[in-house]
């Protein structure tokens, strides 16, 4: 499959890429929280325009903070991508963003994968090993 050009630009920030027919990829940056998660929703529901199925890779692999905020906005974008026959997987690999999804029971839902090239093929990144173990020996 080859890929589909650019999606027009919103408010200034760069346009959502259509990696292939019916897969977007929306990248979100800096810190996400209640005073800043705004962009990031709005980039959901416009990779999320139109009919047909839609797939969904968020990249959160330059977000340097994160708090449960951004539960409900990938909720709703899982329930619509799965209504559709779709689906949404997320790209991260730092622990603190795990914790997130962790505390917020939705870690089976929402798992890590090291690039967008892994979350296409759907090869979730394998979690290290936990603090707790590293410091026991248990590796």
């Amino acid at each position: 499959m080859s890929p589909h050009p650019d999606l027009p630009e919103s408010a200034g920030r760069p346009a959502l890429p259509v990696l292939f027919d019916d897969c977007r990829l929306v990248r979100a940056r800096g810190e996400l929280d209640l005073t800043t998660i705004a962009p990031l929703e709005h980039d959901l529901r416009l990779a999320r325009t139109g009919a047909g199925r839609h797939c969904l890779i968020v990249d959160l692999t330059e977000v340097t903070f994160m708090d449960g905020s951004v539960l409900r906005p990938l909720n709703e974008a899982w329930s619509d991508c799965r209504a559709r026959h779709g689906w949404i997987r997320l790209v991260y690999t730092l622990p603190a963003t795990r914790l997130v999804f962790r505390a917020g029971g939705l870690v089976d839902r929402f798992p890590g994968y090291a690039s967008a090239q892994d979350a296409w093929q759907g090869t979730a990144a394998r979690p290290g090993p936990s603090r707790r173990a590293a410091h026991n020996g248990d590796v």
